[in-house]
């Protein structure tokens, strides 16, 4: 006979601690949940039953991936975030709670927002990875219109995978930055502009990327990750362009790192925004609020 359910959670929780993962416990019970298809309740009244041998070995190749420092989100291949659970593999970040905050945030505004007398609010998610900010957003906000962007193929086939979940009918365009939607140079406007641009960009700096956890360095897609020297290269580009494509009362948000409110306040006036900075959960900057002067 093999394990129990709550002999074999402790023994993989007892290996992940031994490893350095943030949540043993938690890791162990989802490496189980996506095993057995069932939801973290089972275990109240599932703790004592038996496990066949060949579900063991098949939950221990499991644990041995994710004591290697695969993130548990890629070895399932979900993870929830604003309360929807999304697709994720590698080629993608995985969507954190710290970025609700942006998304929250936008769909205040857009709250606030004047319809137009024609058409709906436009909304733009830059470096939209996973699609975690497009599609929740037209998942909360029905009404409005959303268009996402990254230079990603891989990840945009991700993105499309989440929207098509939840049947969101987001328009997504492969390439760097502004360059899907049309700059125009000379008139320096783009095709189309939007309400509300939101983006998580990358802002990590380059040089602090390889002290990261394993998890996020060893796994996570560098391109997402890395910001240039000072972690400000895509805010730059941004705001270069950010009023080509904003209706006038338009608003931009972006997440920044927590270090970066000073920069990003410099960076957004000497651009004609005004910025203010808000807080996540712990109290760190985290979002940066801006609006064209």
């Amino acid at each position: 006979m093999g394990l129990r359910v709550r002999e074999i959670i402790g023994i993989a929780a007892n290996r992940f601690q031994e490893e350095g993962c943030l949540d043993p416990k938690l890791d162990a019970e989802l490496l189980m949940m996506h095993l057995l298809h069932v939801e973290r309740s089972w275990f109240f009244t599932h703790a004592m039953d038996p496990l066949s041998d060949e579900t063991c070995e098949d939950y221990f190749r499991l644990v041995d991936e994710r004591a290697s420092g695969v993130p548990v989100q890629y070895i399932i291949g979900t993870q929830e975030f604003m309360g929807l659970r999304f697709y994720v593999n590698e080629s993608v970040l995985i969507p954190r709670q710290d970025t609700e905050l942006l998304v929250e945030t936008a769909l205040e505004l857009l709250k606030e927002m004047k319809k137009p007398a024609l058409g709906s609010l436009e909304v733009l998610d830059l470096c939209t990875g996973s699609g975690a900010i497009a599609v929740s957003i037209g998942y909360y906000a029905p009404k409005v219109k959303v268009t996402a962007t990254d230079i990603s193929k891989d990840a945009l086939a991700m993105a499309k995978k989440n929207a098509d979940a939840y049947r969101q009918n987001i328009a997504f365009l492969e390439g760097d930055l502004w360059e899907p939607l049309g700059p125009n140079e000379k008139k320096q406007k783009g095709k189309k502009q939007f309400d509300l641009i939101c983006s998580n960009p990358p802002y990590i700096p380059s040089d602090v990327i390889p002290g990261l956890m394993r998890e996020v360095k060893d796994h996570e897609p560098v391109l997402a990750l890395d910001g240039g020297p000072e972690g400000m290269d895509l805010y730059r580009r941004i705001f270069e362009k950010a009023s080509w494509f904003l209706k006038p009362q338009g608003m931009m948000l972006l997440e920044i790192g927590h270090d970066q409110g000073e920069a990003i306040i410099a960076l957004a006036q000497s651009s004609d925004f005004d910025c203010v900075i808000r807080q996540d959960l712990a109290g760190l900057d985290r979002l940066a609020v801006c609006k064209r002067t």
